[in-house]
């Protein structure tokens, strides 16, 4: 499995490469570590960013205070999780574009150079990088049978405009006034509470 990893992470790179940009130089993005996720995660992967540069960093006011927030850093550890792996290489290679993504200087929130570089690498390359992913229709597309264990979770919560459903051990004590659908922005409604 690691050796897959591996082989796609090399094929992302090139064809990075096709469209200049290259993650390799590590003066401009720094050195960049793949692995599989030691434990199996909801998520599809991740992106530790670990040694900031710190002359690279801006100043955000939260309440009376400032706080640096740092642009740029000299390592970067991706994590794939196991389950991702199982599923068709395209939307394996997708996710390790989104976490590269990333790795680059201001890109480590899915803010405005986040979607500047996804939208680039859409239209050159044709993925399909965005904020979220769709498990139910991933594993549609790599014609694997998507089990959802409804029993595990104390909560299911459904958006009321596009109905995606999202599965929670726990909420926090505001959850429906403070959180809207990630696709859609709709209201969520509390299906099931255990």
């Amino acid at each position: 499995m690691q050796e897959k990893l591996k082989r796609l992470y090399e094929e992302c790179i090139q064809e990075l490469k096709t469209i200049h940009i290259d993650v390799t130089d590590s003066s401009k993005i720094g050195e960049i570590d793949i692995k599989i996720a030691k434990r199996n995660a909801k998520r599809y992967g991740c992106c530790k960013q670990l040694e900031p540069d710190k002359k690279y960093y801006h100043l955000v006011k939260r309440g009376y205070r400032r706080i640096k927030v740092y642009d740029k850093f000299l390592k970067h550890t991706i994590e794939i999780s196991k389950w991702v792996m199982e599923l068709d290489d395209k939307i394996i290679k997708n996710t390790i574009l989104h976490e590269l993504i990333h790795c680059m200087p201001n890109c480590n929130n899915h803010g405005k150079e986040f979607k500047f570089y996804a939208n680039y690498i859409n239209e050159n390359l044709g993925y399909d990088i965005q904020r979220l992913g769709n498990k139910k229709e991933d594993y549609k597309k790599s014609n694997l049978e998507y089990k959802e264990n409804d029993l595990d979770y104390k909560y299911i919560i459904q958006c009321s405009q596009c109905g995606l459903i999202y599965y929670r051990q726990r909420l926090k004590r505001n959850f429906l006034r403070d959180y809207r659908c990630g696709k859609c922005k709709g209201k969520l409604i509390i299906k099931k509470f255990k």
